[in-house]
């Protein structure tokens, strides 16, 4: 714990605001895609932790949606 006390201040601001920008991030990403109540799901993850929610939107999401446009784009 005594780590903790040790951290510099602008640690403990630069980590909020990472979160917050990732969760805006995924949320508004998931809403333009309308992914409907997923954007829900993707932005509270987002809050809790980076860059784990990230990574597994960029696998579970978007490179799915891409693999479909271009498998469309193909015939």
């Amino acid at each position: 714990m005594k780590e903790l006390q040790e951290a510099p201040f602008w640690l403990w601001i630069l980590v909020p605001a990472i979160l917050m920008l990732q969760g805006t991030l995924l949320f508004r990403n998931a809403q333009g895609r309308g992914k409907g109540k997923m954007a829900w799901f993707w932005g509270i993850w987002g809050l809790t932790g980076a860059p784990t929610p990230a990574v597994c939107y960029l696998l579970f999401v978007i490179l799915p949606d891409r693999r479909k446009a271009r498998k469309k784009f193909a015939q």
